[in-house]
């Protein structure tokens, strides 16, 4: 098996493995203002992952906010995905929010996830099966979540850490939003960065909708001169950091972890530190 990412070839070839499950994490829109393909589409056979709706925790006033763990396990067991079942999930963009799913996925214990490297759009270049996107349902499965501890951090967590740095905390935004000098997409959050934190936006990991090389991505983290230090990956929901914590992953041994919050939560809150360039 892959380590962590899977390409489109290595997923047909293996369409007929009776415990393959593929989750299409597509949305419909997305703050970072990328290009949608293929709307509609799905992998053949594929199931549909909603983050928004199933998978968050309800009534936050926060965009996906992590669910708990009761949640997680019953929609996973409606998905009808067993512990045994090997799962590959995707995304409509290519690598924006299939990295989210596989990270939480590894949170709640669950060792066989992996990403589709390049996502749908990959999928339907290489001319491989797909079908129009529809929601089904399924036998339960018999998936059971274990929560591991110190994968999330909170509000308090990096208010603690701007007197202790023990841990990096590296923002995936894009320069403009961390620097101060463009706006934040949602209206109500300042701008601005978390004090003390290091830049890396997720964009600059990617090349048509794929991971760049552990090479290139290993020297985009080495400029950071982070040692072996914990790293926490903050973002503007929770979403594209996990993109850097997946990078991080295949080139790193660094703890990591994710404010889950992140900036929508830190940069509405007029009480916290916040710098600018």
């Amino acid at each position: 098996m892959p380590k962590i990412l899977v390409t489109s070839e290595w997923l047909n070839q293996n369409l007929s493995d009776p415990n393959l499950i593929i989750l299409d994490a597509s949305e419909e829109t997305n703050v970072a203002g990328k290009k949608i393909e293929y709307e509609g589409l799905q992998i053949k056979g594929a199931r549909y992952f909603d983050l928004e709706k199933t998978f968050s925790a309800p009534n936050s006033k926060l965009p996906h906010t992590f669910p708990s763990t009761e949640r997680f396990e019953t929609e996973s067991q409606n998905l009808g995905i067993n512990t045994d079942s090997i799962i590959v999930v995707y995304d409509n963009i290519g690598i924006y929010v299939s990295p989210r799913v596989w990270w939480m996925y590894k949170v709640f214990g669950h060792k066989q996830i992996y990403v589709l490297d390049g996502g749908l759009s990959d999928w339907v270049k290489k001319g491989f099966e797909t079908e129009k996107q529809g929601r089904k349902s399924y036998n339960k499965g018999n998936f059971k979540a274990h929560l591991a501890a110190g994968n999330i951090d909170t509000k308090e967590d990096l208010l603690e850490n701007l007197k202790s740095k023990k841990k990096i905390v590296i923002d995936a935004r894009s320069s403009g939003r961390f620097n101060g000098t463009a706006p934040e997409p949602r209206d109500w959050v300042q701008n601005g960065h978390i004090p003390n934190s290091l830049n890396l936006p997720f964009d600059s990991l990617i090349e048509g909708g794929k991971y760049k090389s552990k090479e290139e991505i290993k020297k985009l983290f080495d400029t950071l001169k982070i040692a072996d230090k914990p790293i926490s990956f903050v973002c503007g929901s929770g979403l594209t950091s996990c993109i850097l914590l997946l990078a991080s992953e295949m080139v790193q041994d660094n703890p990591v972890s994710v404010y889950d919050a992140s900036w929508t939560e830190w940069g509405s809150d007029k009480g916290l530190p916040i710098e600018r360039v």
